[in-house]
């Protein structure tokens, strides 16, 4: 059958990448180099910045509803279908996509500013985890590394972008545009937590937002540390969570303003020689 044929295409099998591998290291170097290349081809970010960033989100959209389908479907006994709870798309590392297709619909103000500040702080530190310390994002299914490795890496091309163009402006002020959009992410995993507890969804499925519900098992890389300590339903854990991400999206806001001042004093010597 033809569409037998097309869920077998799109689940083609591969060894499993390993860890900084060639397939790792690749996506790492070109989500890097992309930036560059935004950065010196497409200099205006006035104008280019939420085309590029509304055309990313829009691919890793797509990207994300092929990874539905291919978790989703079952080919060997016939086409059957369930959705796949414990990929649900909205993990930390899923809401710059959310927020890229944002960007493309609010104008210049406060709210578009908000909405490119967050993808600048916090969505470059959620990519740079994952492609710094893969862990277990890689499996036997060649589209699935492919798409994760592309929405991961894209986080860091986009950010470098931001920065790089000077439409987002590497000031400490800017933390304080992207904190709102962070907290409104983290409710909207904290309903989505609760929904699931109280629909009863738990019963049979996986579904733990942002790593951080008081229903599931400590599963986040050194945050489950502290909720084994304090505990999954400490309020304590909570805001360390949200002091610990906020304090790492500042920390790559700090490395954006150092590397402004390192290139710039050399940007107005070019400018006064010439």
């Amino acid at each position: 059958m033809f569409w037998v044929n097309v869920l077998k295409f799109l689940d083609t099998p591969m060894a499993e990448p390993p860890s900084y591998g060639w397939f790792h290291i690749t996506f790492f170097v070109l989500s890097v180099v992309a930036g560059i290349f935004l950065c010196l081809v497409f200099k205006n970010g006035k104008k280019y910045a939420p085309r590029i960033v509304f055309t990313t989100a829009v691919i890793v959209f797509l990207l994300e509803v092929y990874k539905m389908i291919n978790f989703g479907f079952e080919y060997e006994n016939g086409i059957s279908y369930s959705f796949p709870w414990g990929s649900f798309p909205f993990q930390f590392c899923s809401t710059p996509m959310y927020v890229g297709l944002l960007v493309g619909l609010f104008r210049k103000g406060r709210i578009h500013d908000s909405l490119c500040a967050y993808l600048a702080t916090f969505a470059v530190f959620a990519g740079l985890c994952v492609m710094v310390y893969p862990n277990d994002v890689f499996i036997e299914t060649a589209g699935i590394n492919v798409q994760t490795m592309i929405c991961h890496s894209s986080m860091l091309t986009v950010g470098i972008y931001l920065f790089g163009s000077g439409y987002v402006k590497a000031e400490h002020r800017t933390i304080f545009k992207a904190i709102p959009v962070f907290f409104v992410m983290v409710a909207i995993a904290m309903g989505l937590n609760e929904w699931a507890y109280r629909s009863g969804l738990l019963e049979d499925h996986f579904f733990n937002m942002f790593y951080f519900s008081p229903y599931a098992d400590p599963h986040l890389p050194v945050y489950s540390n502290v909720q084994n300590a304090l505990g999954v339903n400490n309020p304590l854990s909570f805001i360390i969570y949200v002091a610990a991400f906020t304090l790492a999206a500042y920390i790559m806001l700090l490395f954006a303003i150092g590397l402004r001042r390192v290139f710039a004093p050399r940007r107005r010597k070019i400018k006064i020689h010439a």
